[in-house]
């Protein structure tokens, strides 16, 4: 099976690359190029936060054991949230929304003691969550210090070339234009209402490097302020990505390995159907 799967994918190889790309490729890899600033970031040594979460969930004869976990943490590996909720029951709310409130709650013990915090993902997933009421803490706790942005490897928006009918996320095309340090025009979004304006830049920090996506909540960010972010993210981080961001991940990261070994602890490893919740 696996064999006629692959000949079935080299051959359809070139016509899938150009359905990526979409028909006006070379003009969306122009504009981005046109929308590209040169910037060799200087390095600022600032103490720096970053925050992730993460879930992970197995079902078990109608029931589910679920664990939600939250960190902040300094380059130093000093914790400055650590955050985390487990049981086993019917969940009535969706996980990804529980995290999304531990980065809330990290965030919030963590803007005051340290000059920057990244928060791993998209101000978009939080504006969108369907629990409409998370979007108002973390607008009150950006505005405090003005210290968060939100930080990404990858990103599906698909705005900024939309006038070309761009088939691929806006991402793709700065990383086929584009090989130099530097970001893109800022680009401000005003769809969620004026005062949850979304200003983003897609970024890279070294040469050869992947791009980034930074975002920052409000529509008044001047070019001046992005390079000043620049140079606070290039000494913390490694291979064009911050540093603490990936320590984040790793530290709170909850793996199939870590769900199976909490499934022993409740001993549901001995009930019958606990099979199913190992595979």
């Amino acid at each position: 099976m696996l064999n006629t799967i692959y000949k079935d994918a080299i051959e359809k190889r070139s016509k899938t690359l150009l359905n990526i790309k979409g028909p006006n490729f070379d003009q969306i890899l122009e504009r981005a190029r046109t929308n590209w600033i040169e910037y060799k970031p200087s390095k600022k040594l600032i103490p720096i936060a970053g925050i992730d979460s993460s879930f992970n969930s197995a079902k078990f004869q109608g029931l589910e054991l679920w664990v939600v976990t939250a960190i902040s943490i300094k380059s130093n590996c000093e914790i400055l949230a650590d955050l985390h909720d487990q049981d086993v029951g019917r969940v009535n709310i969706a996980l990804s929304s529980i995290a999304t409130k531990m980065e809330v709650e990290a965030c919030k013990m963590s803007i005051d003691k340290t000059d920057l915090v990244l928060i791993d993902g998209s101000l978009y997933s939080q504006f969108m969550t369907r629990q409409k009421e998370l979007s108002h803490p973390i607008i009150k706790i950006i505005s405090r210090n003005n210290n968060v942005i939100f930080v990404s490897k990858t990103s599906n928006t698909r705005i900024q070339f939309s006038e070309f009918q761009s088939n691929a996320s806006d991402i793709f095309y700065y990383n086929h234009a584009t090989t130099k340090p530097g970001f893109s025009k800022i680009f401000v979004d005003d769809k969620f209402g004026r005062n949850k304006s979304i200003s983003s830049v897609f970024a890279r920090l070294s040469e050869y490097t992947p791009i980034i996506k930074i975002e920052f909540l409000g529509n008044n960010y001047s070019e001046r302020e992005v390079k000043e972010t620049l140079n606070k993210l290039y000494k913390n981080s490694i291979g064009g990505y911050p540093y603490v961001l990936k320590l984040a991940h790793q530290k709170c990261k909850i793996s199939n390995n870590d769900l199976s070994k909490l499934v022993r602890l409740y001993g549901l490893s001995n009930e019958i159907g606990s099979r199913e919740v190992l595979e």
